[in-house]
Protein backbone atom coordinates (compact mmCIF):
# COMPACT_ATOMS: atom_id res chain seq x y z
CA UNK A 1 0.00 0.00 0.00
CA UNK A 2 2.77 2.45 0.93
CA UNK A 3 4.72 1.75 -2.27
CA UNK A 4 1.56 2.33 -4.33
CA UNK A 5 0.92 5.59 -2.49
CA UNK A 6 4.47 6.82 -3.06
CA UNK A 7 4.27 5.74 -6.71
CA UNK A 8 1.04 7.65 -7.25
CA UNK A 9 2.39 10.71 -5.45
CA UNK A 10 5.45 10.65 -7.69
CA UNK A 11 3.26 10.38 -10.81
CA UNK A 12 1.22 13.32 -9.54
CA UNK A 13 4.37 15.36 -8.93
CA UNK A 14 5.63 14.76 -12.47
CA UNK A 15 2.19 15.62 -13.89
CA UNK A 16 1.94 18.86 -11.89
CA UNK A 17 5.45 19.91 -12.87
CA UNK A 18 4.92 19.10 -16.55
CA UNK A 19 1.60 20.98 -16.60
CA UNK A 20 3.12 24.12 -15.05
CA UNK A 21 1.56 23.91 -11.60
CA UNK A 22 4.82 23.71 -9.67
CA UNK A 23 7.64 25.36 -11.68
CA UNK A 24 10.02 25.48 -8.74
CA UNK A 25 7.44 26.50 -6.13
CA UNK A 26 4.98 24.18 -4.44
CA UNK A 27 4.71 20.74 -2.89
CA UNK A 28 2.50 17.70 -2.54
CA UNK A 29 1.82 15.46 0.44
CA UNK A 30 -0.10 12.29 1.18
CA UNK A 31 -1.20 10.75 4.46
CA UNK A 32 0.21 7.29 5.12
CA UNK A 33 -2.61 4.81 5.77
CA UNK A 34 -3.29 3.71 9.34
CA UNK A 35 -0.64 5.98 10.83
CA UNK A 36 0.01 9.47 12.16
CA UNK A 37 2.55 10.14 9.42
CA UNK A 38 2.58 11.59 5.93
CA UNK A 39 4.94 11.84 2.98
CA UNK A 40 5.89 15.19 1.47
CA UNK A 41 8.11 16.33 -1.39
CA UNK A 42 11.46 17.54 -0.09
CA UNK A 43 12.52 21.18 -0.30
CA UNK A 44 13.55 22.45 -3.77
CA UNK A 45 12.46 19.29 -5.56
CA UNK A 46 12.68 19.63 -9.33
CA UNK A 47 11.05 17.80 -12.23
CA UNK A 48 13.46 14.84 -12.15
CA UNK A 49 12.07 13.41 -8.94
CA UNK A 50 12.26 9.86 -7.64
CA UNK A 51 10.59 8.02 -4.78
CA UNK A 52 13.64 8.81 -2.62
CA UNK A 53 12.80 12.51 -2.84
CA UNK A 54 9.83 12.17 -0.50
CA UNK A 55 10.26 12.61 3.24
CA UNK A 56 8.17 11.03 5.97
CA UNK A 57 6.98 13.37 8.73
CA UNK A 58 4.81 12.77 11.75
CA UNK A 59 1.93 14.98 12.83
CA UNK A 60 4.25 16.92 15.14
CA UNK A 61 6.39 17.96 12.17
CA UNK A 62 9.32 15.68 12.97
CA UNK A 63 11.18 14.05 10.08
CA UNK A 64 10.99 10.27 10.44
CA UNK A 65 12.88 9.31 7.31
CA UNK A 66 14.15 10.56 3.97
CA UNK A 67 17.02 12.61 2.64
CA UNK A 68 16.80 16.36 2.15
CA UNK A 69 15.28 19.34 3.87
CA UNK A 70 11.66 19.70 4.90
CA UNK A 71 9.82 22.34 2.82
CA UNK A 72 9.59 25.65 4.63
CA UNK A 73 5.80 25.67 4.29
CA UNK A 74 5.29 22.17 5.67
CA UNK A 75 2.77 23.58 8.22
CA UNK A 76 0.29 23.92 5.33
CA UNK A 77 0.20 20.13 5.15
CA UNK A 78 0.77 19.33 8.80
CA UNK A 79 -2.01 21.49 10.18
CA UNK A 80 -4.57 20.64 7.52
CA UNK A 81 -3.93 16.94 8.15
CA UNK A 82 -4.30 17.51 11.88
CA UNK A 83 -7.55 19.46 11.47
CA UNK A 84 -9.09 17.31 8.73
CA UNK A 85 -8.94 13.51 9.21
CA UNK A 86 -10.89 13.14 5.94
CA UNK A 87 -8.03 14.66 3.91
CA UNK A 88 -5.61 12.17 2.41
CA UNK A 89 -3.55 14.45 0.18
CA UNK A 90 -2.75 18.16 -0.18
CA UNK A 91 -1.30 20.17 -3.05
CA UNK A 92 0.08 23.69 -2.59
CA UNK A 93 0.93 25.65 -5.72
CA UNK A 94 1.02 29.25 -6.98
CA UNK A 95 -1.62 29.27 -9.72
CA UNK A 96 -1.55 32.30 -12.02
CA UNK A 97 -5.30 32.35 -12.64
CA UNK A 98 -6.65 31.23 -9.29
CA UNK A 99 -4.39 33.56 -7.30
CA UNK A 100 -5.57 36.49 -9.43
CA UNK A 101 -8.90 36.23 -7.64
CA UNK A 102 -7.21 37.14 -4.38
CA UNK A 103 -5.88 40.39 -5.87
CA UNK A 104 -9.04 41.63 -7.56
CA UNK A 105 -12.60 42.59 -6.63
CA UNK A 106 -13.94 39.32 -8.05
CA UNK A 107 -14.50 36.27 -5.86
CA UNK A 108 -13.73 32.93 -7.51
CA UNK A 109 -16.87 30.87 -8.01
CA UNK A 110 -17.93 28.07 -10.36
CA UNK A 111 -18.20 29.36 -13.91
CA UNK A 112 -17.80 26.01 -15.66
CA UNK A 113 -19.30 22.58 -15.04
CA UNK A 114 -16.11 21.03 -13.68
CA UNK A 115 -15.65 23.95 -11.31
CA UNK A 116 -18.89 23.05 -9.55
CA UNK A 117 -17.06 20.52 -7.36
CA UNK A 118 -16.06 23.67 -5.42
CA UNK A 119 -19.67 24.87 -5.16
CA UNK A 120 -19.57 25.17 -1.37
CA UNK A 121 -17.14 28.06 -1.61
CA UNK A 122 -13.45 28.92 -1.80
CA UNK A 123 -12.35 30.86 1.30
CA UNK A 124 -9.39 33.23 1.19
CA UNK A 125 -6.68 33.14 3.84
CA UNK A 126 -5.75 36.84 4.20
CA UNK A 127 -2.04 36.64 5.06
CA UNK A 128 0.27 36.56 1.98
CA UNK A 129 3.36 35.56 3.96
CA UNK A 130 4.88 32.09 3.78
CA UNK A 131 3.05 29.59 5.98
CA UNK A 132 6.29 28.83 7.75
CA UNK A 133 5.20 28.21 11.34
CA UNK A 134 2.51 26.35 13.19
CA UNK A 135 0.57 29.49 14.09
CA UNK A 136 0.09 30.32 10.41
CA UNK A 137 -0.56 26.68 9.56
CA UNK A 138 -3.34 26.48 12.13
CA UNK A 139 -4.80 29.76 10.85
CA UNK A 140 -4.77 28.46 7.28
CA UNK A 141 -6.45 25.20 8.32
CA UNK A 142 -9.10 27.21 10.13
CA UNK A 143 -9.67 29.35 7.02
CA UNK A 144 -10.03 26.19 4.91
CA UNK A 145 -12.60 24.79 7.31
CA UNK A 146 -14.68 22.00 5.70
CA UNK A 147 -13.98 23.18 2.15
CA UNK A 148 -12.07 21.44 -0.62
CA UNK A 149 -9.75 24.36 -1.43
CA UNK A 150 -8.46 27.59 0.07
CA UNK A 151 -6.77 30.52 -1.63
CA UNK A 152 -3.88 32.35 0.03
CA UNK A 153 -4.07 36.06 -0.73
CA UNK A 154 -1.39 37.21 -3.21
CA UNK A 155 0.32 33.83 -2.75
CA UNK A 156 -1.31 30.63 -4.02
CA UNK A 157 -3.72 27.84 -3.20
CA UNK A 158 -4.01 24.67 -1.15
CA UNK A 159 -6.16 21.92 -2.65
CA UNK A 160 -7.25 18.88 -0.63
CA UNK A 161 -8.55 15.47 -1.53
CA UNK A 162 -9.37 12.17 0.08
CA UNK A 163 -6.59 10.63 -2.01
CA UNK A 164 -3.70 11.69 -4.22
CA UNK A 165 -5.87 11.06 -7.26
CA UNK A 166 -8.60 13.31 -5.91
CA UNK A 167 -6.20 16.09 -4.88
CA UNK A 168 -4.45 16.26 -8.25
CA UNK A 169 -7.79 16.13 -10.04
CA UNK A 170 -9.05 18.91 -7.81
CA UNK A 171 -6.01 21.10 -8.52
CA UNK A 172 -6.37 20.58 -12.26
CA UNK A 173 -10.08 21.42 -12.29
CA UNK A 174 -9.67 24.30 -9.82
CA UNK A 175 -7.14 26.06 -11.99
CA UNK A 176 -9.11 25.31 -15.16
CA UNK A 177 -12.21 26.92 -13.66
CA UNK A 178 -10.15 29.97 -12.63
CA UNK A 179 -8.63 30.21 -16.12
CA UNK A 180 -12.08 30.16 -17.73
CA UNK A 181 -13.26 32.79 -15.25
CA UNK A 182 -10.34 35.07 -16.12
CA UNK A 183 -11.11 34.71 -19.83
CA UNK A 184 -14.77 35.55 -19.16
CA UNK A 185 -13.78 38.58 -17.07
CA UNK A 186 -11.64 39.78 -19.97
CA UNK A 187 -14.72 39.71 -22.20
CA UNK A 188 -16.78 41.72 -19.75
CA UNK A 189 -18.63 40.85 -16.56
CA UNK A 190 -18.26 37.10 -15.83
CA UNK A 191 -21.50 35.14 -15.70
CA UNK A 192 -21.16 32.78 -12.74
CA UNK A 193 -23.30 29.67 -12.34
CA UNK A 194 -26.07 30.32 -9.83
CA UNK A 195 -25.68 28.67 -6.43
CA UNK A 196 -28.40 26.05 -6.83
CA UNK A 197 -27.27 24.98 -10.30
CA UNK A 198 -23.66 24.79 -9.12
CA UNK A 199 -24.63 22.76 -6.04
CA UNK A 200 -26.75 20.29 -8.01
CA UNK A 201 -24.11 19.80 -10.70
CA UNK A 202 -21.26 19.61 -8.21
CA UNK A 203 -22.91 16.98 -6.03
CA UNK A 204 -23.63 14.89 -9.11
CA UNK A 205 -19.99 15.03 -10.20
CA UNK A 206 -18.72 14.24 -6.72
CA UNK A 207 -21.03 11.26 -6.54
CA UNK A 208 -19.98 9.70 -9.83
CA UNK A 209 -16.27 10.68 -9.44
CA UNK A 210 -15.93 10.99 -13.21
CA UNK A 211 -13.84 14.19 -13.25
CA UNK A 212 -11.25 12.71 -10.89
CA UNK A 213 -10.99 9.52 -12.93
CA UNK A 214 -10.53 11.49 -16.14
CA UNK A 215 -7.75 13.67 -14.75
CA UNK A 216 -6.01 10.65 -13.27
CA UNK A 217 -6.14 9.01 -16.70
CA UNK A 218 -4.12 12.02 -17.93
CA UNK A 219 -1.64 11.48 -15.08
CA UNK A 220 -1.24 7.83 -16.03
CA UNK A 221 -0.88 8.71 -19.70
CA UNK A 222 1.86 11.22 -18.94
CA UNK A 223 3.65 8.64 -16.80
CA UNK A 224 3.79 6.21 -19.72
CA UNK A 225 5.54 8.67 -22.06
Amino acid sequence: MTSTLIGNTLKAWHFLYKRGFIEGFGHISARLPDSDQFIIARHSLGPKATAEDFLVLDLEGRKISGKGDIPGEYPIHLDIFRARPDVGSIIHYHGMYSTAFTTSEQMLRPIHLMGTIFHDGVPIYPDPRLVSNRQRGEALAKALGPHRAVLLRAHGAAITGGSVEEAVGGAFLFEENAHRACVSAGLGKPVWLDEQTAADAGEELLKNRGPFRRVWALVESDAEK
